[in-house]
């Protein structure tokens, strides 16, 4: 399912690059008024918002009012964001960096020239970073989505067992912490490398997670939570690279998250062999085997957001 996200990201976001390299400069003024014209949930997309995305949309040649455009697809982003937050994706900065460059890359720029190429055109690299991160986190959102509609029932995996000689497939689960260095959002760039070394140099401490709470007395602003047991093909997928390559009694490397600098502690893993496990292997499978996998995760997308625009309050000024 990455693979559908990749492809989806990259179709999305090729059109921006070729245009934003052959367009021309944009006559647009950051200190233009700012003022909210549309609330999501109380989340206010601006004037300056919309004004960046109308840019954006000119040197992808989009035709038409691109001004409504471009509300539209903002009100579309920040449910993406929204959902994304619910659900516990986030991209790290590290991530966006790297995508980012690899976007200059491509097209022969380093990233300080893209970025002067963006300001000129009246997109700026912030507005287009936080484009790559909605697309990135939508689309793991989606294989979240695509996983769980796609599940078979109980009955057909046992009976799928049955058909491969009774075998039942088989995970690792793992018993999960997480340790998050909490950062005020309005502090996030003064203190994020500070709280990334106050993170590693208790990963360096820690020994077990029955001593963390222990451990993090007297810390400011840190939270433990235990996040229980979790199958392997479960992992979300910000983390699931980290968890497999960590051993039972250590902690993943730090990520910088919308709530500040956190890790997993891995408590301990074992092998499980269940029907639950059958369930959702068997689901897995299927799902990779799906043709049409573009089209799909395209509707899936488009039906997902019609749910939560039918669920959100949205005021147009």
């Amino acid at each position: 399912m990455m693979n559908i996200s990749k492809r989806l990201f990259a179709v999305i976001v090729a059109a921006g690059v070729s245009a934003v390299i052959l367009g021309g400069e944009a006559s647009f003024s950051p200190a233009a008024a700012n003022e909210i014209e549309i609330l999501v949930d109380q989340n206010p997309i601006t004037t300056y918002d919309i004004k960046r995305r109308a840019a954006f949309l000119k040197l992808q040649r989009k035709k038409g009012n691109l001004t409504q455009m471009a509300r539209e697809e903002l009100t579309d982003e920040m449910l993406k964001r929204m959902e994304m937050k619910r659900r516990g994706v986030s991209i790290p900065d590290k991530e966006i960096d790297e995508a980012f460059g690899r976007f200059a890359s491509r097209n022969k720029l380093t990233p300080a020239q893209l970025s002067e190429v963006l300001n000129k055109a009246g997109v700026t690299p912030e507005h287009f970073k936080t484009f790559i991160m909605v697309q990135m986190g939508w689309g793991r959102v989606l294989s979240g989505r695509m996983r769980q509609t796609g599940m078979i029932s109980e009955q057909e995996a046992v009976q799928r067992m049955r058909e491969q000689g009774g075998a039942k497939p088989s995970t690792t689960e793992y018993l999960l912490q997480q340790v998050i260095f909490v950062i005020p959002a309005d502090k996030r760039q003064a203190l994020l490398a500070k709280r990334r070394q106050e993170a590693n140099a208790f990963r360096s401490r820690f020994q077990s997670c029955d001593t963390t709470r222990q451990l993090a007395k007297g810390m400011l602003d840190v939270t433990i939570r235990d996040l229980g047991r979790v199958l392997e093909l479960r992992l979300p997928n910000d983390w699931a690279d980290d968890v497999k390559k960590t051993s039972a009694g250590h902690t993943t490397p730090v990520h910088d998250t919308e709530k500040g600098v956190e890790f997993l502690a891995v408590c301990s893993a074992r092998q499980v062999s269940d029907d639950r496990v059958a369930q959702l292997v068997f689901s897995m499978e299927d799902a990779e085997k799906k043709q049409g996998g573009d089209q799909q995760a395209e509707k899936v997308s488009e039906d997902y957001l019609k749910e939560l625009r039918a669920k959100a309050k949205i005021v147009n000024r």
